[in-house]
């Protein structure tokens, strides 16, 4: 019985056909030809009612209904989720969806209306964007189905607690494997640089086409074509490639909803999966207090699945990073030369200042590059016109801290260790960016 009269809902038809009774009711005391009107109009009001209700009881299974969600979300990234309806009632019918969505999202006005003609079936899709990695719960999927007549409404319940997991953004990682395999890179700001082999392993001879490396010029061939023509070598590959992770206290500054820290895996994801392309081999590692999550670097493709599980369950904390434990770590585990990217923010000049000496260290064994960030809240700032004197006190200090940002770049580049000053969202692109020029230069 409490699950019947759970079920049961009254459409707002209703409480405007009982608003009209009651009118009627009202004026009959002063026009009595009302009275026998209001009864009748009761009359018929129940007899629907009854009509209404047989209908939608009648069939216990009227209408199918199911959520399609991934089992795993991309984070930062629209997610669609399709919702399925098929009409088993004999006539149309009119629907009110409500998707318990994720407490996540903090969405509580999710609704959907629709018809569905008789033995019709549709599907409702809407997108949702997750910006935490973790497990997301749908609740119940609430249908609410009524007759062409719309005075009831019977609730109908579909895949209660369905979980699914919001991963590193794969969306962004297979856009970027497109582009690369396409070689439409620089439709997003990916420069198209050419490759030069500078190892001694032979490939071939062709013709000279500019951007080739006049050293490779081979004399006999160019004397015997009449045409200048080079020797190619082939790329260096399988080059062990590093992404250290900082999950200490200044990776936790949220910009656009995404933590800093999970555009720094979102960009780990996404560069591996292009250095696996290039035969390069991958690993990874966090540190902060400690050095923990350490893959070792390996060129199999098996390799990209164990870094996403890696990434999935990193989590910042709110301490202080341990630079000479991260150095002591690479000294001990990463003995051939290798590229280290170094995912981390310097806030200010003297921050680096007493990291600077573990870094030095670190590149004089490797090719090591930081990435840190840009304060866009701070430029946004700065581009504002300056209204009174306190606007400008506040300009005056962003600007300074704007400016601290690229010292830090040129104090990094005096010891030898290069680096990437760069917006979050164009994180990817820059660290992409950046691994390309390193291969053409023959750095690694």
């Amino acid at each position: 019985m409490i699950k019947f009269f759970k079920s049961l809902y009254f459409n707002q038809q209703f409480y405007i056909y009982i608003t009209i009774v009651s009118t009627l009711f009202l004026l009959s005391f002063w026009f009595r030809i009302l009275f026998t009107i209001a009864i009748l109009v009761s009359l018929t009001l129940g007899v629907l009612l009854l009509l209404d209700f047989f209908l939608l009881y009648r069939f216990k299974k009227g209408i199918i209904a199911n959520r399609k969600v991934a089992d795993k979300l991309s984070n930062a990234d629209e997610n669609s989720i399709e919702l399925y309806f098929k009409n088993n009632f004999p006539f149309k019918i009119h629907i009110i969806v409500i998707d318990e969505i994720p407490f996540q999202f903090q969405k509580r006005d999710f609704l959907e209306k629709s018809i569905l003609e008789k033995e019709e079936e549709k599907t409702i899709k809407y997108n949702i964007t997750p910006f935490t990695r973790g497990e997301y719960h749908f609740g119940d999927l609430n249908v609410y189905v009524s007759t062409p007549l719309k005075i009831i409404a019977k609730r109908f319940l579909f895949d209660n607690n369905r979980m699914t997991a919001v991963y590193p953004s794969y969306m962004q990682m297979k856009k970027y494997e497109f582009l690369a395999m396409s070689n439409r890179l620089s439709e997003f700001g990916i420069k198209k640089i050419r490759k030069i082999g500078h190892t001694m392993e032979f490939e071939q001879i062709k013709t000279y086409v500019n951007g080739d490396d006049v050293r490779t010029i081979n004399w006999k061939s160019t004397a015997k074509k009449g045409a200048i023509m080079v020797n190619q070598y082939q790329d260096e590959k399988s080059q062990p490639i590093y992404s250290l992770i900082d999950i200490g206290r200044v990776m936790k500054m949220p910009f656009e909803e995404l933590k800093l820290l999970d555009y720094a895996i979102n960009s780990t994801l996404a560069f591996s999966n292009i250095a696996l392309r290039k035969n390069d081999k991958v690993g990874m590692l966090t540190f902060s207090r400690k050095v923990e999550n350490v893959v070792v670097a390996s060129n199999k493709k098996t390799n990209l699945a164990i870094l996403n599980e890696v990434l999935y369950k990193i989590n910042t904390d709110y301490s202080d990073s341990d630079y000479g434990l991260l150095y002591g770590m690479i000294k001990r585990k990463v003995t051939q030369r290798s590229l280290l990217i170094l995912y981390t923010n310097f806030e200010h000049i003297s921050g680096l200042e007493r990291q600077i000496p573990y870094l030095k260290l670190i590149a004089k064994q490797h090719v090591l590059l930081t990435v840190f960030f840009e304060n866009t809240e701070l430029e946004e700032l700065i581009s504002e016109d300056a209204e009174n004197l306190e606007t400008i006190y506040e300009k005056t200090i962003a600007q300074k801290f704007f400016y601290e940002k690229k010292l830090i770049v040129k104090e990094l580049e005096k010891h030898g260790v290069y680096a990437i000053l760069t917006k979050p969202k164009n994180l990817s692109v820059n660290v992409i960016n950046k691994y390309l020029e390193f291969k053409s230069k023959g750095l690694i």
